[in-house]
């Protein structure tokens, strides 16, 4: 039998005192906390000072705790990430096309929480007893137990509002790890499935 009643209607939702639009940045935020993300660690090799000099300082390793991750196209492939203007990672990726990407596994919050830190002490000491290997590619560092790992070259960077969206050429992908479930990010809290 089909169903021949009017489809019901939706009130107009009160508009909210804020930017131009109409939403405040507490409203935008608690609103896309309610989105589940995936956790994500960021990774690249800065350059050496001086790649001529073979006693130069190399370049260190850099890493950030991202979940504004995602997929972008299979044919090429290509995957996007969101990062803050004028952030550490920003400001390499805008000179070093190259990076990586670790999809962390839940047991795996405490690499995420230490990379998401504000005033944070070096790169070089929060990779320090983090098991890792060096991308073939990319050079940058590579999570153990990872749930996946990608390699990636910047093809575009957009800028959006106080982000750049950073679209990567995926030129490897590999499954480290088959153990436990993703790490997620969800209404503030570092979260898994279950």
């Amino acid at each position: 039998m089909l169903n021949t009643s009017p489809a019901p209607s939706c009130a107009l939702a009160p508009a909210s005192p804020g930017h131009a639009e109409g939403v405040t940045d507490d409203e935008f935020r608690a609103a896309m906390s309610r989105l589940a993300a995936g956790v994500v660690l960021v990774t690249a090799q800065e350059p050496p000072l001086d790649p001529e000099d073979p006693l130069a300082p190399g370049g260190e390793d850099v890493g950030m705790t991202a979940t504004a991750f995602l997929s972008v196209s299979l044919d090429p492939p290509l995957a996007l990430v969101s990062l803050r203007e004028g952030s550490r990672m920003d400001d390499l990726l805008a000179e070093q096309p190259l990076w990586a990407v670790s999809v962390l596994a839940e047991s795996q919050r405490h690499i995420a929480g230490r990379f998401a830190m504000k005033g944070r002490i070096s790169d070089r000491l929060l990779f320090a007893d983090i098991p890792c290997v060096r991308g073939e590619v990319s050079g940058a560092p590579l999570v153990g137990g990872a749930l996946a790992t990608l390699e990636l070259r910047t093809e575009q960077r957009v800028p959006a509002g106080d982000h750049t969206l950073v679209v990567g050429r995926v030129l490897s992908a590999r499954l480290p790890s088959a153990q436990g479930g993703p790490l997620m990010y969800f209404r503030g809290r570092y979260r898994h499935l279950g």
